[in-house]
């Protein structure tokens, strides 16, 4: 299989034929479409195996699908203040050495079909492999993942590395002196995480302030506080980049780290 579009229907077909429920579902003609639904079908999918022919052509789609996107390294990207960088764009396309996933306490990623949260993103281009290998530790850890703390994994199918996945604070009314911890903790828990396995960069994205309501200003006060105190410390971890997708955290990490 060559093309995108044998990769994709081939795909597509495979995960409707293991599924009874999706028996009625015709695969469209249209490319845009075609691409929505293999990212349902791969968001709703539970964790299980696959045979290797269907990683193999998964992999080799997904890394076309990302080169077609650009990947944007490291090294191309200014540094803001020494060892900080601040980059607006898709954080499944940066390479460095880990990016970080504001994941959910079960830490399988987001089921919902095409959702456009950093927890599908980043499930959806890393591959299937990720939501497999985010299972089995669950299951060996036995509870939901508590927040504040951090976890690591491959990036498969990713141009970083490593994924750090934390889960960051539930806002439900107003922001308490406990959440502030707590966030603050997930962006050290990360940092610790990549130092113990020898990582030397780390793109965070904004952790807290999309599904789960933290105010983006002050995440980001957060954020850029802790992470200046831990750079301060001797460790592996010496860039940190800033991720950010909207234009209004852009202009917030911008007036923090002038």
């Amino acid at each position: 299989m060559e093309t995108q579009q044998e990769r994709r229907e081939f795909l597509i077909t495979s995960l409707l034929q293991e599924n009874p429920q999706f028996q009625d579902i015709k695969v469209p003609e249209d490319a845009g479409e075609q691409r929505q639904l293999l990212r349902a079908l791969m968001n709703v999918r539970t964790p299980k195996e696959c045979p290797p022919l269907f990683w193999q052509i998964q992999d080799a789609y997904l890394a076309e699908e990302t080169k077609e996107k650009g990947i944007t390294r490291l090294e191309d990207l200014p540094e803001v203040q020494p060892g900080i960088y601040l980059w607006q764009g898709d954080i499944t396309t940066l390479a460095c050495d880990a990016i970080v996933n504001a994941a959910n306490s079960g830490m399988t990623g987001c089921y919902v079909p095409n959702h456009r949260c950093i927890d599908n993103c980043i499930h959806t281009y890393a591959g299937m492999q990720l939501r497999l290998d985010c299972a089995r530790m669950m299951q060996r850890q036995g509870f939901p993942e508590p927040t504040g703390q951090a976890k690591i994994t491959p990036a498969y199918n990713l141009p970083c590395r490593y994924i750090l996945h934390t889960v960051g604070p539930i806002i439900q009314w107003k922001v308490t002196r406990t959440d502030r911890e707590l966030l603050a903790s997930c962006y050290r828990s990360c940092l610790e995480l990549a130092a113990e396995n020898s990582l030397e960069s780390v793109a965070f994205c904004c952790i807290s302030t999309g599904e789960f309501h933290f105010p983006n200003e002050e995440a980001a006060e957060i954020a850029v506080k802790t992470v200046k105190d831990f750079l301060e410390k001797e460790s592996s971890v010496k860039k940190v980049i800033f991720n950010v997708y909207k234009d209004m955290d852009k202009e917030i990490y911008e007036n923090l780290l002038r």
